[in-house]
């Protein structure tokens, strides 16, 4: 088993002793109250830790679905919001990246439920002229492109929005270049699109306050992060919180993350961070 297999072992292993306690504490009552994000990357049976097979994706939706949850794209969650009308058993739901996968395995699912989402790409990457660090030691896989995005994003079930231009670890670079990144990934989304982009993805998670002004200037009106969490009136619309659904996840750990059994950071997410990028945690949002 190579160091990475065992990290994300470790985290499942994780994942099922916080399940398992919210089970014991809750009988499996969800808290139905609370609005949350929830966010993945690809849905294929490939073994891509990113990867959640279709069979699982189809099961948890089913399951919202059972339990009358209303799914949304994370601006119409956060306009919902604003106007003081996000009513209970309301899910926010993203992916990043912008794989070809999604649209291949989970667009019928997400339009049958009369689900909606929000797709975050980068553009260069999309273009051909950046590409995803994680995969340079193995075949890529396939990526949506201009025109998959573009007729997909009129259809209305996936909106897509902006996740820098080449998905670089934002903090570590220059102000002029994270301003670059920022802003770049927006025009340039709005030229292909045809309408204004207002939601951005922080890549990977990272960002502080200069990363948080940026976006700012940059005029999008939301942001969101991988920390986990619920979100209300209070909440930074540009530090709004995510929970990652992973390959890894039983139903029982995925009922446990819609229902408030993951709502704080995972134990091994600081170590992981510090090894990778060199940081521990966003800086204090709220």
């Amino acid at each position: 088993m190579n160091a990475a297999t065992a990290f994300y072992a470790m985290k499942a292993a994780g994942t099922r002793a916080r399940s398992a306690a919210w089970l014991a504490r809750t009988g499996g009552r969800l808290d139905t109250a609370s609005f949350r994000i929830l966010f993945y990357h690809r849905i294929a049976d490939d073994r891509d830790e990113l990867a959640v097979s279709p069979r699982s994706f189809r099961r948890q939706m089913d399951y919202l679905a059972s339990e009358s949850y209303r799914v949304v794209d994370v601006v119409e969650a956060v306009e919902l919001l604003e106007r003081g009308r996000l009513r209970p058993r309301t899910i926010g739901l993203s992916f990043d990246d912008g794989y070809l996968d999604v649209a291949e395995h989970a667009l019928g699912t997400l339009s049958g439920h009369g689900f909606r989402a929000t797709v975050f790409v980068a553009p260069a990457v999309i273009d051909g002229s950046a590409w995803f660090d994680w995969y340079r030691a193995a075949p890529a896989p396939e990526l949506l492109d201009w025109d998959d995005i573009a007729e997909l994003d009129r259809e209305g079930t996936l909106r897509f929005e902006a996740h820098s231009l080449t998905h670089p670890n934002l903090t570590a670079l220059e102000d002029h270049v994270v301003r670059h990144e920022i802003a770049g990934s927006k025009d340039e989304l709005e030229q292909r699109l045809g309408r204004p982009v207002e939601a951005f993805s922080y890549p990977t998670g990272l960002f502080g306050d200069r990363e948080r002004s940026l976006v700012a200037e940059a005029g999008f009106r939301v942001a969101v992060s991988c920390e986990p969490g619920v979100n209300g009136p209070g909440t930074d619309r540009l530090a709004l919180r995510r929970r990652q659904i992973d390959g890894r996840d039983s139903l029982l750990d995925f009922r446990a993350k819609v229902g408030g059994g993951h709502d704080s950071p995972p134990h091994l997410r600081a170590a992981y961070r510090r090894r990778r990028y060199g940081v521990t945690a966003v800086e204090g949002h709220s």
